[in-house]
């Protein structure tokens, strides 16, 4: 018969997986409840796989100390983990959002109605929550202006002025962890100001001014020992180890130097001007008893005495 091998070809078609998922999907053979299962266990697969897909590549990007992809395109860790979610939870969304049509339409919706009724709805919900729009907006803006980074250390002045590292940067909240250890949650749409620090903290230098005739080894001895004890001692604040240059000379008979280069957490800088300082010239006194507070200047931006 001249159908017959049309009725094969399409026989033939529905023995394989993909026959036998659109006969699932499409064909009168199948149930209502068996197709509402096949649309939930659907999404429910494809939402882990992209969650998988997810994890993988954060954990390729963490393992990479050259911040460079299997692929060869340069990337910033933070920036490109922060992007990742925010793609993730839109494709997740749009899952749902299409296996919720599909089980409507099961159910006798029309698709094309509840296509029309969501756009409604989403329209009449923007409206009403204008701050949710503003904190999506300026969220993304953060983020693809590259005004910080997760990881960074920032002071950000909105409603109240917030000194912390920035640990996400979502779409409704900005989470940043303060030197107090709490976990501060800025909503988007507040942030007027960031001004980023240098990374590692901020760089503080002490210049200790040696006294005339005084012996440089058994001073410098002296400033590394106070230097140390410091950071010892204030292992939350001081960020890492001092580093103390050797002798310098200001010009125009300034006096020789040295300069101690610090990185202490942001805002915590009197611990540098005053307990430093304090310390410093208590022990210099064992070289001039009129040694003062004056000799230890306190700056944030390192130039060198030939540059002056």
């Amino acid at each position: 018969m001249p159908g017959q091998p049309t009725i094969l070809m399409l026989a033939q078609v529905d023995e394989t997986v993909m026959g036998r998922i659109y006969g699932h999907f499409f064909a009168h053979g199948s149930s209502t409840g068996t197709r509402l299962l096949l649309i939930v266990g659907l999404a429910v697969v494809v939402h882990v796989l992209v969650r998988i897909v997810r994890l993988i590549s954060e954990w390729l990007v963490y393992k990479n100390h050259e911040k460079k992809n299997p692929l060869g395109f340069m990337t910033q860790r933070p920036k490109f983990i922060t992007v990742s979610r925010l793609v993730v939870s839109g494709i997740v969304f749009g899952i749902y959002f299409v296996a919720m049509g599909l089980f409507l339409q099961e159910l006798g919706v029309n698709l094309t109605a509840y296509l029309a009724s969501a756009s409604i709805l989403g329209l009449a919900i923007s409206f009403g929550s204008q701050g949710l729009v503003q904190d999506i907006v300026t969220g993304l803006t953060l983020i693809f202006s590259d005004a910080m980074d997760v990881g960074d250390l920032v002071e950000i002045a909105g409603t109240v002025v917030v000194i912390g590292r920035v640990e996400e940067i979502g779409l409704r909240f900005t989470r940043l962890v303060n030197f107090f250890n709490q976990t501060v949650l800025i909503p988007n749409r507040t942030i007027a100001n960031v001004s980023r620090f240098p990374h590692g903290g901020v760089d503080a230098y002490g210049d200790v001014h040696i006294p005339a005739g005084a012996d440089r080894d058994k001073t410098g001895q002296m400033v590394r020992q106070v230097a140390t004890g410091m950071w010892e001692q204030f292992g939350a604040i001081i960020l890492r180890e001092p580093v103390i240059g050797s002798v310098e000379t200001a010009p125009d008979g300034g006096g020789a130097f040295f300069r101690v280069h610090f990185k202490i957490w942001p805002g915590q800088w009197g611990l540098i001007e005053t307990t430093f300082r304090q310390r410093v010239v208590s022990s210099m006194k064992a070289f001039d008893p009129n040694y003062a507070d004056w000799q230890v200047p306190v700056t944030y931006r390192a130039i060198a005495a030939s540059e002056k």
